[in-house]
């Protein structure tokens, strides 16, 4: 008797999976909020940065001294109307223009002076 050999294909070994490297370092939830945290208030500080940069290119025209102004130290009793009427002495200039003027160079929100204080008076038309 004749025995029949059958030959069954073989199956190829099985090819490796190549490894994915995870990094060392893990975050916990914790760490995660933390660094999420870091990255808006460093944003934040950025974009701050550029509005003050910004509104400082925007309104340094209108702030700067002109060539015609000078600066003076606010003396015991001075006032900003004083100081106004002495800047204006001898022209058509308002007194009143001129104390908005100074007041805008001087960025002051009111009439307020303080002995010391240097101002920037702007010279009358």
């Amino acid at each position: 008797m004749s025995a029949t050999v059958y030959v069954l294909p073989v199956a190829e070994p099985p090819r490796p999976v190549p490894e994915v490297r995870r990094s060392t370092v893990r975050l916990t939830r914790r760490g995660r909020v933390v660094v999420f945290a870091f990255a808006l208030v460093v944003l934040f500080g950025i974009a701050l940065i550029g509005a003050k940069v910004a509104f400082a290119v925007e309104n340094g025209a209108d702030k700067s001294p002109s060539s015609t102004a000078h600066t003076m130290v606010v003396g015991d009793g001075d006032t900003l109307w004083d100081i106004s009427s002495k800047a204006v002495a001898g022209t058509d200039s308002s007194i009143r223009e001129m104390e908005q003027r100074i007041k805008e160079l001087n960025s002051l929100e009111s009439s307020m002076l303080v002995s010391g204080q240097t101002l920037i008076v702007p010279t009358a038309p």
